[in-house]
């Protein structure tokens, strides 16, 4: 059975709504809630009928999509779980499910030799390792860094679809060094992601500003607003950095040196598609990369720790150098 995208939003919202025992849920408060997800979602006003939400309800009652869900009716007019720790996002996958999803993944396989999909294989390995570990008698067989505490992502489809739908939005940010969150009217322009973090590159009054998704609480869809688009292109905005720190200055060259024992790992990782060997010596290798200064390479330099040494330019070598001292002085200052 076919199911559209404002039906999987009534469905997750009544759903949470419903885990929430600590409130009471007449039927009008469920169509109140669906009907702000859909606004918050689609941007625009949606008319969500009683009929509509009392057939969303006997659907994820029903076994049609699996849900099975135990929704109950207590003092005539109030809805709630009468499993207070179910949920639709917990039900098992079928076997027909997997099935279904494995087919889908063996269609989209015959495309990756295509220029447009050279990265989809990777993508798709992932997929079918993470399909068949839902079985029960299968376990997984890549295992990806993830962060479950990692806040913001469930902003990415709602900036995903203003960027897509060109939409201005509005921001309750809080950054770490602010004492209270504020609102930023901005251009979305693109999705970024780095060191399993999520960022939004946007415009703001003509300048480019990056937001950082787990310091956003809330967004807000402007629907009269005139979009700019300023058609960024991600490699080559990014092209030039480590990380996703852009600043106006220009690319340098860095050179560094890593010593034998780590230097494999560099060379098999690049800080940046710039990197090249300028030479090996008994005591390391030397490395040189053309890229801007910013925070996150002089975090990833000082992450080698006592293995790496700048040489190049001599403003980054003494920078490392100041925080190496002052790192120092943490470790002696430790009273025993």
């Amino acid at each position: 059975m076919a199911v559209n995208k404002n039906a999987l939003i009534r469905y997750k919202t009544i759903d949470k709504c419903l885990q929430n025992q600590f409130r009471q849920w007449t039927l009008n408060d469920l169509i109140e809630a669906v009907s702000d997800a859909l606004y918050e979602y689609e941007g625009k006003d949606i008319d969500v009928s009683k009929r509509t939400v009392q057939l969303d309800i006997q659907m994820m009652r029903s076994d049609k999509l699996g849900y099975n869900a135990p929704i109950v009716v207590y003092d005539r007019k109030f809805y709630k779980y009468e499993d207070a720790e179910y949920s639709i996002i917990n039900i098992p996958v079928t076997d027909k499910d997997i099935k279904v999803m494995n087919e889908a993944i063996q269609l989209l396989r015959q495309f990756k030799d295509f220029s447009l999909f050279k990265e989809m294989d990777g993508v798709l390995q992932r997929l079918e390792d993470s399909v068949n570990s839902s079985q029960k008698d299968k376990r997984a067989i890549i295992h990806l860094d993830k962060n479950e505490q990692l806040k913001g992502l469930e902003f990415i489809d709602v900036l995903y679809d203003a960027i897509q739908t060109q939409k201005v939005i509005e921001v309750s940010y809080q950054s770490f060094k602010a004492r209270n969150a504020s609102v930023q009217k901005v251009h979305p322009q693109l999705l970024k992601e780095f060191n399993n973090r999520w960022f939004l590159l946007a415009s703001q009054k003509g300048k480019f500003i990056t937001l950082a998704l787990d310091r956003m609480t809330e967004i807000v869809m402007l629907e009269n607003e005139n979009y700019e688009d300023f058609q960024i292109d991600g490699d080559v905005y990014y092209r030039d950095v480590v990380g996703v720190t852009v600043s106006n200055s220009r690319a340098e060259r860095i050179q560094f040196k890593i010593d034998n024992k780590n230097a494999p790992y560099v060379i098999t990782k690049p800080f940046h598609a710039s990197q090249r060997i300028i030479e090996r010596t008994n005591n390391g290798v030397i490395f040189n990369i053309f890229v801007q200064i910013n925070f996150e390479l002089e975090r990833l330099i000082l992450g080698f720790g006592d293995s790496i040494e700048v040489l190049k330019p001599l403003k980054l070598r003494n920078r490392m150098l100041k925080k190496l001292k002052t790192s120092v002085r943490n470790y002696e200052e430790i009273e025993n």
